[in-house]
């Protein structure tokens, strides 16, 4: 019996981090050019970053390495929270997709916390 390794995709927090970034995407095409430019752009790398640190880390040889590059995503996730405010205030997305959003990311922010603590407890090294 040929033994499974564990792979990017099969990482809860990586897929449901990597739909939403999509989702964002999705929603700030929508906007008019200057909503794009200021408030869009950094939308979507800071929801872009929260996949792409989880992938990095996955990536990544030592537990240190792979745990920095999730608290890193963590910290991508604490700025995509404060771009949804100001999208949400700012009248760029509705009520409803605001607490769409936020749900998702206390959502992901359990399953980043519980990647943290399966890499700290599984890995050696």
């Amino acid at each position: 019996m040929a033994k499974e390794f564990l792979t990017l995709d099969k990482i809860s927090a990586y897929r449901l981090a990597f739909d939403f970034s999509n989702e964002v995407w999705k929603e700030v095409l929508k906007w008019d050019y200057f909503a794009k430019e200021t408030v869009g752009k950094q939308f979507v790398k800071a929801a872009d970053s929260i996949s792409a640190n989880i992938a990095e880390g996955f990536g990544r040889y030592s537990k240190k390495d792979k745990v920095r590059f999730y608290r890193i995503s963590m910290g991508s996730l604490e700025e995509t929270e404060d771009w949804i405010r100001k999208s949400s205030v700012r009248e760029l997305i509705t009520n409803e997709v605001s607490l769409i959003y936020a749900n998702t990311l206390q959502q992901l922010r359990k399953e980043l916390y519980n990647l943290i603590n399966f890499t700290n407890e599984k890995l050696k090294y």
